[in-house]
């Protein structure tokens, strides 16, 4: 099996702060074999969370007080290379008005020459949806919605879309992703809704591992598993949904040890496609070395 390892972008925390090393990062990734580049999506961080990250407790780490944009992010990692895919690990879609989504998102797949990977979530901050004057309960009703008017935007002109949540009025929408009939899109989560989601309109499904304190193959067997019995409850052939599995180890963990959770991953699921993320490395310097590291790791089986 063809490994496949990507990693994050200079997007979070430190390393946010040299966000305008993004081009060399991506080219000197690519350089040294990296298979995709990625971004996260932080909007912001509230002081006094109702909900704590990931939907569990009530902090929010402090990595993610700092997040540059993602969208520009993608676009100048686009324009800086040639080979390596460019996704989102993930983008809180709901919060983005659906034609202004659809036009970044299409103006970074022309720019890449239809290398995107766009993935999606729901979110877990109530205060991110209040910032942006929407339902945070609802979130899961706009996501389908969002996607059903981010299918039409990319594929026909002029277009309308008229839901419960999202209003489209008629406009014309010429510019189209090279990607046809459009980017494949992902989506990220764990739970049963999501999962559905997933297995009836994704094309792809994003989950993760917390390195030491989240390895779970069998539940990510098991999730899997729901996915495609909903492929299948759809008419859908299981093997068309993609997985692609973000690996986020905690400060201190050693490369050896992230490269052996995605080699024994890879061997008990057949996923051949990660992207790691360490969020508390210090500077761009220290990323490229990780990148360079672990790719050497994992060559050497």
């Amino acid at each position: 099996m063809t490994m496949h390892v990507g990693f994050a972008l200079p997007y979070l925390n430190h390393v946010a702060h040299e966000v305008s090393r993004t081009a060399e990062f991506a080219r000197e990734a690519e350089k040294a074999g990296a298979a995709s580049l990625w971004v996260g999506d932080r909007n912001f961080a509230a002081v006094n969370p109702k909900v704590g990250a990931g939907g569990f407790g009530s902090t929010i780490p402090v990595e993610y007080r700092t997040a540059a944009d993602p969208f520009v992010v993608l676009g100048v990692a686009a324009a800086a290379t040639e080979r390596v895919k460019l996704g989102s690990h993930v983008l809180i879609a709901p919060v983005y008005p659906p034609a202004q989504l659809a036009r970044s998102l299409t103006t970074i797949d022309r720019i890449s020459k239809g290398r995107l990977l766009p993935g999606f979530g729901i979110g877990w901050s109530p205060e991110e949806f209040e910032g942006a004057n929407l339902d945070f309960r609802r979130r899961g009703a706009r996501m389908d919605e969002l996607l059903d008017a981010l299918e039409l935007l990319w594929t026909q002109d002029p277009v309308e879309y008229h839901g419960k949540h999202i209003e489209l009025p008629l406009q014309y929408a010429p510019l189209k992703p090279v990607h046809k009939p459009r980017p494949p899109i992902y989506i990220g989560g764990l739970a049963g809704a999501a999962l559905k989601r997933v297995g009836e309109r994704a094309d792809g499904w994003l989950p993760a591992f917390a390195v030491p304190d989240f390895v779970d193959v069998e539940t990510v067997l098991a999730q899997r598993a729901q996915i495609d019995a909903y492929a299948t409850e759809a008419g859908r052939d299981p093997a068309d949904i993609d997985t692609i599995m973000r690996v986020n180890p905690s400060p201190g963990v050693p490369f050896q040890q992230t490269a052996d959770v995605i080699k024994r991953t890879a061997e008990r699921t057949g996923i051949d496609h990660f992207m790691v993320e360490y969020m508390s490395l210090p500077d761009v310097d220290a990323s490229l070395q990780m990148v360079t590291e672990i790719l050497a790791l994992i060559e050497r089986g």
